[in-house]
């Protein structure tokens, strides 16, 4: 075996199928936005123990990052959070009806990607409804 490294068909041939090789579909891109979401709630969760050690701290402590999380950034972060985590949640469940075998149906599976999409965003517009209506307002 050599250990060389293997020689271009062509001269623009790629060494192995890459994304100009490949049609862009919505599994595609479902599986780079679980990635891209997994992050996403790596850094929600910093906000949440943020939110929660503050709490621990002090009354003034606490009241500075409430405030800073009811400022329109603070719930501009919120939002990308909770949608983050909707979003890896119910593409999550997905992945685990592929793990036991079924949903490979190329239009199914299509589907309950789009799927994760839309419910991803009827979520988390629902659980912001809920909360602002509960909490009357940021």
């Amino acid at each position: 075996m050599s250990d060389t490294i293997p020689q271009r068909a062509g001269p623009n041939a790629p060494l192995s199928p890459h994304l100009q090789v490949w049609r862009f579909t919505v599994t595609m891109a479902a599986s780079i936005t679980q990635r891209i979401a997994g992050v996403g709630n790596a850094i929600g969760l910093l906000l949440l123990t943020l939110w929660v050690a503050s709490a621990a701290m002090s009354d003034s402590a606490f009241a500075a990052v409430n405030g800073f999380l009811a400022s329109p950034f603070g719930l501009f972060l919120l939002f990308g959070f909770t949608l983050s985590f909707s979003f890896h949640m119910l593409n999550g469940i997905r992945y685990l009806f592929w793990d036991a075998g079924r949903g490979f149906d190329k239009s199914l599976a299509s589907g309950t990607a789009w799927a994760a999409y839309g419910g991803s965003v009827v979520l988390t517009l629902l659980i912001f409804f809920v909360g602002f209506s509960v909490h009357g307002g940021a």
